[in-house]
């Protein structure tokens, strides 16, 4: 069980906390992007529920808080990587081939790649965007 509160404490209610207190202080029109994870719709391994289950809440809560704060015209997405390269899951990590195999793009993201989505999400362009979930995977989910 602390396992499992920790996850739902870190993934969860951080991002729901960090939400309520930014929005606050944030002028009409602006813009939420939480950060989730491809496993809220797939999760190909034992062993990662838990995990499973804190992202596919962040799924709920975007489309909630996009309801509770549309009147504000404030947008509320969240974007799902897949594999991406970080310090936790490099690229040429121990995990990286059997991810790979399951992409359609047999590559690990780029930060740069997630941070395009997040600029898009955040720009003018974006402002009838809301209550997303957008996957940037390389078709792991497809």
């Amino acid at each position: 069980m602390a396992d499992l509160d920790q996850t739902l404490d870190v993934n969860v209610r951080a991002v729901f906390l960090a939400t309520q207190a930014a929005t606050r202080h944030m002028a009409d029109g602006g813009r939420v992007v939480n950060i989730g994870s491809i496993n809220a719709d797939r999760m190909p391994w034992a062993g990662a529920s838990a995990y499973a289950m804190s992202k596919a809440a962040i799924v709920g809560l975007t489309r909630g808080l996009a309801r509770d704060l549309g009147p504000r015209g404030i947008t509320v997405n969240n974007i799902q990587p897949g594999a991406t390269g970080t310090e936790m899951n490099p690229a040429d990590g121990p995990h990286a081939a059997g991810q790979h195999a399951l992409m359609a793009i047999g590559r690990h993201g780029r930060a740069d790649e997630v941070a395009g989505m997040v600029a898009y999400l955040v720009g003018p362009e974006a402002g009838m965007v809301t209550g997303g979930s957008l996957n940037i995977d390389g078709g792991f989910g497809a």
